[in-house]
């Protein structure tokens, strides 16, 4: 079975123009198939700022009303997207930028509304992505490269969450490639602590998770994150790697992993 790595970025990278030229040289050297997930970083605040619109936050998660939905897709579908595509090109990695709604690659549906109304924000479903048509486009030689923008079959697009995106991606295509889902952020990796950079977490079990979250060594913007990674592999996925993205480049060199990795 031939290896895929589905890779998210952060907004830090995304933010930071070198950061993101050198990651996304590492990217392309990558050898294999190969799929980028991105986010929105700043950028999408500052425009709102810009236009009026007052950017409203829950537990990190933006609530998505209608003029919030037309600064994202304007940011991560065009702005952000189509730079990253464009850099990729130049180093001689052929992508194409999507959103969800391209080829109805990623359907969601909107959120229901509970305690919150988050708006336009789509949720995944077991059979939101469409593998097949995205191994077509890694087979014709593509590197598709994902925004955090997804559709609900019915004309409306809807913001969803990258590291989710990135995780369902890397699920849905472990039937057809052996999958290893990355996600690329501004630490080398999960740190026993977070003032020190050289106390990364190596490996973690699901066991070693419950006690580091007891301890509040791992809490809140992590949680939903390594939620999401051990449900990617408990669903197929290989490994999921979470690392800085400067250190990508060691996966090629040597062949060797980065960051924290998390196993079964």
């Amino acid at each position: 079975m031939e290896q895929l790595h589905v890779i998210k970025i952060g907004g830090n990278v995304i933010d930071n123009s070198e950061a993101l030229h050198r990651f996304l040289k590492d990217f392309s050297a990558l050898q294999g198939h190969k799929i980028l997930v991105h986010g929105g970083g700043k950028v999408a605040t500052q425009l709102s700022e810009t236009l009026g619109i007052e950017a409203k936050l829950v537990d990190g998660r933006r609530i998505t009303d209608v003029e919030t939905l037309r600064v994202v897709t304007m940011v991560y579908g065009g702005l952000i997207n189509k730079n990253i595509v464009a850099q990729l090109q130049r180093y001689g990695s052929n992508a194409i930028g999507l959103t969800g709604a391209d080829g109805n690659l990623i359907r969601a549906q909107k959120r229901p509304v509970k305690t919150i109304d988050y708006g336009y924000v789509g949720d995944l479903k077991d059979d939101s992505i469409d593998a097949k048509g995205i191994a077509a486009l890694l087979e014709a030689g593509f590197t598709p490269v994902f925004c955090a923008l997804t559709h609900d079959g019915e004309g409306q697009l809807l913001n969803t969450n990258a590291d989710t995106i990135a995780s369902a991606l890397a699920v849905s295509m472990a039937a057809h490639y052996e999958s290893t889902l990355i996600y690329c952020f501004e630490k080398r990796g999960v740190l026993e602590d977070i003032d020190d950079e050289d106390s990364v977490i190596r490996e973690i079990n699901p066991e070693r998770y419950e006690e580091l979250k007891t301890a509040k060594i791992i809490h809140s913007g992590m949680i939903p994150k390594l939620d999401n990674a051990f449900s990617a592999i408990h669903s197929g996925v290989r490994a999921v790697i979470i690392g800085h993205a400067d250190e990508l480049g060691n996966l090629q060199s040597s062949g060797h992993s980065f960051g924290t990795r998390l196993s079964k």
